[in-house]
């Protein structure tokens, strides 16, 4: 008899502790979903942060580092560009190599996947030999989601992100 209550009591205390468990669990969802909205900001953030070189202002351009006013001006008034190089082309005629380069990585023209050049590819910044070869390697892209899955599998979540800022299809 003994037996009988105390396994009536524990199975109680298992039901009590479940049913709290699953409340605890909501709680956690909820705050995950909290957490994944907040990255998902971040993400859309960063995406807004670099600007299309084609529909920039002048004031949108001025209020990033390295952009003068006059270069700025000067942007503006090579819109539309054909490709990313021909920014690029813009703006080594006033600064360095290094320079540009520090500004492609706020203001860029996207470069198509199924279509850009290796040259075009290796202006995003960040970009090594490697995934320039990869880029290249799974075209046609159908949709992003291919881009995702397959250059996800030589660089983390974030990073693929990052490169979407850069591209189009």
């Amino acid at each position: 008899m003994r037996k009988l209550v105390l396994a009536s009591a524990l199975s109680g205390a298992m039901l009590s502790l479940a049913a709290c468990s699953g409340a605890a669990d909501e709680t956690a969802e909820t705050t995950d979903t909290a957490e994944v909205e907040t990255i998902d900001d971040a993400a859309a953030a960063e995406t807004a942060a670099v600007l299309d070189a084609n529909t920039a202002t002048a004031e949108q351009l001025a209020a990033l580092d390295g952009v003068s006013d006059e270069l700025a001006a000067a942007i503006v008034a090579g819109q539309p560009y054909a490709s990313v190089t021909d920014l690029n082309a813009a703006l080594l005629e006033t600064l360095g190599e290094d320079e540009a380069a520090q500004v492609l990585v706020d203001v860029f023209v996207p470069v198509n996947l199924n279509s850009g050049t290796e040259e075009e590819i290796r202006l995003i910044p960040g970009m090594t030999d490697k995934m320039v070869h990869e880029f290249e390697e799974y075209r046609p892209y159908a949709d992003m989601g291919v881009f995702d899955r397959e250059i996800g599998k030589y660089v983390d979540e974030a990073e693929v992100e990052r490169f979407k800022n850069y591209v189009t299809l």
